[in-house]
């Protein structure tokens, strides 16, 4: 195997750290774009020294804001500042990390952002891959922590079928090695799972009490009931199951 100088934009991210682990396990020379580290996507400080040499770049970044307009004029600046960055640099592989049922969902402010991510890309200058997979195991309690308050806390009844963050990291690895495929099949965990039954099985495994009350948000709303967040026909199935996440969390 040929070993690659490869960038990860939000290394220091739930999915960028564990694909950063996964490309120096197979001998890559990996960059690290995280302002934490001293490269800022929103104004492009560093971001040409980091790219000297780089032939790939999987942009796994993320931004949690509920106001749609902020969330789409974040993610299309540092889109755009790394797309520049990129045809600079002469990378010749761009990768997005984007969501299952990103175009079918109007009111959610970050699949907005996702949305435009996407479209710069596709009409960008690098070559690109866009890799949309479904919610990770991790999600139902992280959605049930953001509400949480006094034992409580509210989690839309959402039907998912969620992947694990380490199989997240394999595909983007696998598909960042390669050529560029435009938009790759959509990327799912092996099962259906209710959102709120996954908050709760983790948060018991994981000795965190708190009582859960299904209940939909301005976050996510009616519109994404039924099989909207479901992968499509020809999905990329990876081979975590829910239960055996669950098993390493106790």
């Amino acid at each position: 195997m040929r070993t690659m100088r490869i960038a990860v934009a939000g290394a220091t991210g739930n999915i960028g750290a564990r694909t950063v682990a996964v490309l120096e396990q197979a001998g890559h020379e990996v960059v690290r774009i995280s302002r934490s580290l001293g490269v800022d996507l929103t104004t492009g400080d560093g971001l040409d020294a980091a790219l000297a040499g780089v032939e790939a770049v999987i942009d796994a970044t993320s931004y949690t804001a509920a106001d749609r307009d902020d969330t789409v004029a974040y993610l299309g600046a540092t889109t755009r500042n790394l797309l520049a960055a990129e045809e600079r640099a002469g990378v010749r592989h761009h990768v997005l990390l984007s969501i299952v049922g990103v175009d079918r969902i109007e009111g959610n402010a970050h699949y907005a952002g996702k949305r435009e991510q996407e479209r710069l890309v596709a009409e960008g200058p690098v070559p690109w891959t866009i890799v949309r997979a479904t919610q990770f195991h991790d999600f139902a309690a992280m959605v049930a922590s953001w509400t949480e308050q006094d034992g409580v806390a509210a989690v839309p009844p959402l039907l998912v079928q969620p992947i694990a963050p380490a199989d997240v990291a394999d595909i983007l690895t696998e598909i960042a090695m390669g050529a560029p495929q435009g938009h790759y099949r959509d990327v799912a965990g092996p099962e259906p799972q209710d959102l709120v039954d996954m908050a709760r099985r983790t948060n018991d495994a994981r000795g965190h009490a708190v009582k859960l009350v299904p209940t939909w948000s301005s976050l996510s709303g009616p519109e994404m009931a039924g099989d909207v967040l479901l992968p499509g026909e020809g999905a990329r199935i990876a081979p975590t199951t829910f239960d055996e996440w669950l098993a390493k969390q106790r």
